[in-house]
């Protein structure tokens, strides 16, 4: 655990799927969990996926979308896990090839780089999970010790219900042996 405020900090990288509306669902069992949370986005995900106004509510913390400059001050402490949720097929072959274009996408690579324990939940339409280009990423990121939970396609299933997106799976994947 970093040192700072006693409790272990999470970052929870948002992507720009609709499921990310529901992200409140993972900050809250973080929060009942004694995590503190940071959340970052891609910028595209900022573009109304999910209730920012909420997430800032709840985090007490401003979102992070944007590199900032080297003279402010960095807004969260480094983390101590992240979480990938939705994690949408451009963030995982981004971040699989090392394309750090994006601060979500470059804190990533970063967190990979140092060791953090990092946990995804996929958010992938059954059609590009299939693509040779996505296996070869999860296969890559699953080599450099990234826990992934099960594929959420978030498509209806055949029966007409869709299954609930697994928010708490995350939490539970990072405190795994």
């Amino acid at each position: 655990m970093t040192e700072h405020a006693g409790k272990p900090f999470l970052y929870v990288v948002v992507c720009a799927a609709g499921i990310a509306v529901h992200v409140t669902r993972l900050i809250d069992a973080a929060l009942e969990r004694d995590w503190e949370v940071g959340v970052i986005a891609t910028p595209v995900a900022m573009n109304g996926f999910f209730d920012t106004a909420a997430v800032e509510a709840r985090t007490g913390r401003p979102i992070r979308s944007a590199w900032r400059s080297p003279a402010d001050p960095r807004p969260f402490p480094p983390p101590d896990a992240v979480v990938v949720a939705p994690a949408t097929f451009n963030t995982v072959n981004k971040w699989a090839a090392g394309l750090a274009d994006t601060l979500a996408v470059g804190t990533l690579c970063e967190a990979a780089g140092l060791g953090v324990p990092i946990a995804v939940l996929p958010c992938v339409a059954d059609a590009l999970a299939a693509h040779p280009a996505y296996q070869d990423s999860l296969v890559r990121l699953r080599g450099m010790g990234v826990r992934f939970g099960e594929p959420y396609s978030g498509l209806p299933e055949e029966d007409g219900g869709r299954p609930e997106f697994p928010w708490e799976r995350a939490l539970e994947l990072l405190e795994r042996p």
